[in-house]
Parts: C-alpha cells; sequence; structure tokens
C-alpha cells in the first residue's frame, strides 16, 4: 500500500499491525499534514465493522491532550478506515523492555495514561491500544 492515494492520503509507510487492522502513516495532501490511516483487516464481518464505527463516534467525542482524535471514518474500495493524528511515541512494552526506567519519567507517563483512561472510562469507552510518547 506504500504510495496508495486513498482519497487526498497519500501512504507513506505501514506502522503497526494489531488485531483490529493496519495503521499506516499518511500525507493529507489537502490540509498538508501527517496523519495515521487505520484500515479494518477486508475479511471482517459486520459485526466488527459496527464495533468499529461505534469506537469511532465515542473517541471522537473525546477532547483530552493524551487521548488521539479522529478526523474521518470512512470506506475505500470496500475497506472501512479512520484518520487520526498521527503521534510519534513507543509502546509501554517497548518502554519496559528498555529496562528499568528514571521513576520521575515512570510516574509522568503513568500519570498521563490514568488521565486519558479516565475519561475514555467517564464515557464508556475501554481502550485496549494504550501508548506513551517519546
Amino acid at each position: 500500500m506504500i504510495g496508495k492515494k486513498v482519497f487526498h492520503y497519500t501512504i507513506t509507510e505501514e506502522i503497526g499491525r494489531g488485531g483490529m487492522g493496519i495503521v499506516y502513516k499518511a500525507n493529507d495532501t489537502k490540509l498538508k499534514r501527517t496523519v495515521a490511516l487505520k484500515f479494518l483487516p477486508p475479511a471482517v464481518g459486520a459485526e466488527e465493522r459496527a464495533r468499529f464505527e461505534t469506537e469511532a463516534q465515542s473517541v471522537a467525542h473525546l477532547q483530552h491532550p493524551n487521548i488521539c482524535g479522529i478526523y474521518e471514518f470512512n470506506e475505500f474500495e470496500g475497506q472501512t478506515f479512520i484518520v487520526m493524528p498521527f503521534i510519534e511515541g513507543a509502546e509501554l512494552k517497548q518502554l519496559a523492555a528498555g529496562g528499568p526506567m528514571d521513576p520521575a519519567e515512570a510516574v509522568a507517563i503513568a500519570l498521563q495514561v490514568a488521565t486519558a483512561l479516565e475519561e475514555a472510562h467517564e464515557h464508556g469507552i475501554i481502550h485496549r491500544d494504550i501508548k506513551a510518547p517519546t
């Protein structure tokens, strides 16, 4: 998919894979910004697509500095996707694999994660993909 145009987004690289799809880094050619496109796998059923849309709608209403927002929910060539800000970061498991962290840094990250989770939980959202800033 590298180099592929999805509407006004040009995919530049794959940045992650998981149970709910593939995430690509892309250039938004209209607004001149870098975004992340998360595509559901093509083989998912109607129930998974509906859950994906419900989650996108729920997250789109959240406003918190430690929660990645959603710009768009759409479909391209039969594949459902969402467009989000591209945020540089590392997975917590990557940070933990690097050995013990500085306690002050660990506390700062834990507070960021906790306040974001609190915001999501207050809106009935259980988050399954937590990342920390780098």
